[in-house]
């Protein structure tokens, strides 16, 4: 019979606790044989250990409410995360009356590291809400919304992605939907089926049409280089901005692939090219016999550039 309310000295209690640390008997089998009750044998063994060591105690607590407020840091991150990259992103279409909305991104974007139940709590809606929206039927015009979208995608992957809009919109059509250009442009814009732009032919910008003296070509595409400073190639390129055209001359070292010099202006007179090779001399210092490579364009064969280069003892080289 258990003594149900008894109180029990301090001596008592040291034997039991002996008992079970020393012949290394379980709390069950001595609480059954003295008639204490296993939860009161359980608090005095853990009495027992706070008195005997207070500190580990005081480190286990502090160890504990550290822990409690990293998880509440890493919650409280997440929350933040989830409301700068999803809420943000559609907050002008987050309306209360348009929750579809907002579980849309929540079926989108939830993941084991951003699940459900936490994005339901930042975006503010309920979960049951949400599961309830989930398993619901879609309505027609979404059934047909998906179909539609099989037929661009299909019409996307046949073109190897250089159809346009209104091809799109027009295998839409042929495959029996009355659909509008702007749904086939919405779909199109939020699936990316963009189509893929080859780039305009580059027209060469300077002109080699001249009578100026020209230089035979010592690279022949010859890229191989074990040094700095022994090929430079140059070249204009021309840009357009909101003033009008500029024109940017670079020099390329290519052992390293870098620009070693560049002058930028809204002409493409000699003096461009002969800034930026003074630019790129007097930063680098090349020694006698660089290859200097280029273009026969009528900057590089003019005068006052050919002088420039002898100047510096660079050797010249030229491609069509």
């Amino acid at each position: 019979m258990k003594n149900n309310g008894k109180r029990y000295t301090a001596e008592f209690k040291a034997d039991i606790i002996r008992l079970i640390r020393e012949e290394n008997r379980s709390v069950p089998s001595v609480a059954e044989d003295f008639g204490v009750n296993d939860q009161t044998i359980r608090n005095w063994r853990k009495d027992t250990k706070d008195k005997q060591d207070p500190d580990k105690v005081k480190i286990a607590e502090l160890e504990s409410e550290l822990k409690e407020a990293k998880k509440k840091v890493a919650d409280q991150e997440l929350t933040i995360d989830i409301l700068k990259r999803y809420l943000k992103k559609g907050y002008r279409h987050l309306r209360p009356k348009q929750p579809e909305v907002i579980f849309q991104i929540i079926k989108q974007e939830s993941s084991s590291d951003c699940p459900v139940e936490k994005m339901c709590e930042a975006l503010d809606i309920w979960r049951s809400s949400y599961y309830a929206w989930l398993e619901r039927k879609s309505s027609q015009r979404q059934q047909e919304t998906e179909k539609i979208l099989e037929v661009m995608k299909i019409s996307h992957f046949k073109s190897q992605g250089m159809i346009g809009l209104d091809k799109i919109w027009d295998d839409v059509k042929d495959a029996g939907f009355r659909c509008g250009r702007n749904r086939v442009y919405n779909l199109q814009k939020e699936h990316k089926l963009y189509s893929v732009r080859k780039k305009p032919f580059r027209v060469c910008i300077t002109d080699s049409n001249h009578n100026l003296p020209k230089a035979p070509n010592l690279l022949n595409q010859d890229f191989q280089v074990d040094k700095p400073n022994a090929v430079w190639v140059t070249d204009i390129t021309e840009f357009k901005a909101t003033s009008g055209k500029l024109y940017l001359a670079t020099i390329k070292d290519i052992f390293h692939k870098e620009i070693v010099g560049w002058a930028l202006a809204n002409h493409m007179r000699t003096e461009l090219c002969l800034e930026a090779l003074k630019n790129a001399v007097m930063r680098h210092r090349p020694p006698k016999g660089l290859m200097h490579h280029s273009d026969q364009g009528s900057q590089y064969c003019s005068n006052a550039y050919i002088k420039e280069l002898e100047k510096h003892g660079m050797i010249r080289s030229m491609s069509r």
